[in-house]
């Protein structure tokens, strides 16, 4: 934990500052010691590095085991590509402009593929994740200037209302509990004239029904054994790409069709594994944006995403519209309270978080 992050982290519970009580340090980071509320005298400890604001991983304890097993598979910097740099910017559609200096909630920051790249644009960059997944990310990216991590719950974060220029989620809220509530959180962290961008799952209709069934059974083993049963997908690659076949065959038992193998091994763990995995549609979400605030609405192409700028108090200066950069598709009016009518939006790649 970087010192200046107590300018920004509070006690979950009652939102007031942190005391801190420093045991060791390496460099710049405070590897061990503990956050202690000035008010009610919760105590946090720091551990390798992370503040610890919850206990465990709930039922998010999945990606705990995901991102220990595939720690690097999809940060830019390990793996060489700009695969997440474009789905940052497709799911966000900001650009360096956008994020210079703004400080910047991550919510579900997983092995850091999207905090890496906010911060590269140069934003101040605050990652929360439930799980120790944290620690994944603390060993990919802890020492980059201008991030900061926790394990914490999007439910009780340890942040103001209001705190950030900008925050964003990334495949994550769908594997929440309550997504409506959880992006309600992570929309109030969000200061008057700043934006939030998500990333969901979309509902596919019928062709949810099977993978919806494995899921039933999926979600109950081990999670070892899951490991072994999803790598199954690196050789199905190619029969499933045989016209006619594989198109049945993903309608029976969808895979990840993704040209690396490790990252097809591991998407395919990460779609059958998660105890909670909500598929949503784009008037709901949309309406969501709008039951919390947020105007000048932008819906990019399918999975399911939404970015917005949450409205200044009355009489106040409005902030700019979003910038325009890689976006596509449908901008919808801000006296529009439920689209009556959603055109289909056209298929892209699959990214996961």
């Amino acid at each position: 934990m970087k010192l200046s992050a107590l300018d920004v982290f509070v006690c979950p519970a009652c939102k007031v500052d942190l005391r801190l009580k420093e045991r060791s340090r390496l460099g710049r980071e405070i590897r061990e010691g503990q956050l202690e509320c000035r008010s009610c005298r919760a105590v946090y400890p720091i551990l390798r590095g992370v503040p610890r604001f919850v206990t465990g991983g709930g039922y998010a304890g999945s990606f705990a085991y995901q991102w220990k097993r595939f720690r690097s598979v999809q940060l830019d910097s390990f793996n060489g590509s700009d695969e997440s740099a474009r789905s940052f910017r497709s799911t966000t559609g900001w650009v360096g402009a956008d994020l210079q200096g703004a400080r910047v909630l991550d919510a579900g920051v997983g092995a850091g593929r999207y905090a890496e790249i906010a911060a590269k644009m140069g934003g101040e960059v605050f990652g929360i994740d439930l799980t120790k997944a944290v620690d994944a990310a603390y060993d990919n990216i802890c020492e980059r200037e201008g991030i900061h991590l926790a394990q914490a719950d999007i439910f009780a974060m340890p942040f103001r209302e209001g705190t950030f220029d900008r925050a964003y989620s990334i495949g994550v809220l769908h594997h929440t509990p309550d997504p409506r509530a959880a992006l309600a959180r992570v929309a109030a962290a969000v200061k008057p004239g700043g934006a939030l961008a998500v990333y969901l799952y979309p509902n596919p209709g019928m062709a949810r029904h099977f993978p919806d069934l494995i899921r039933r059974v999926t979600t109950r083993l081990p999670l070892r054994m899951m490991l072994a049963l999803s790598s199954a997908a690196v050789p199905l690659y190619y029969p499933y790409r045989i016209p006619g076949i594989g198109r049945l065959l993903h309608l029976l038992g969808p895979i990840s069709m993704h040209p690396s193998w490790r990252a097809r091994w591991l998407d395919t763990f990460d779609w059958y594994t998660p105890k909670y995995q909500w598929k949503l549609s784009h008037p709901e979400v949309y309406r969501w944006f709008r039951e919390n605030g947020f105007s000048d609405i932008e819906i990019a192409d399918e999975p399911i995403r939404m970015s917005g700028v949450k409205s200044e108090p009355a009489g106040a200066p409005r902030m700019a519209a979003l910038s325009q950069a890689a976006r596509t598709a449908l901008h919808l009016q801000d006296e529009t309270i439920s689209p009556p009518q959603m055109p289909a939006p056209s298929r892209v790649s699959r990214w996961n978080s």
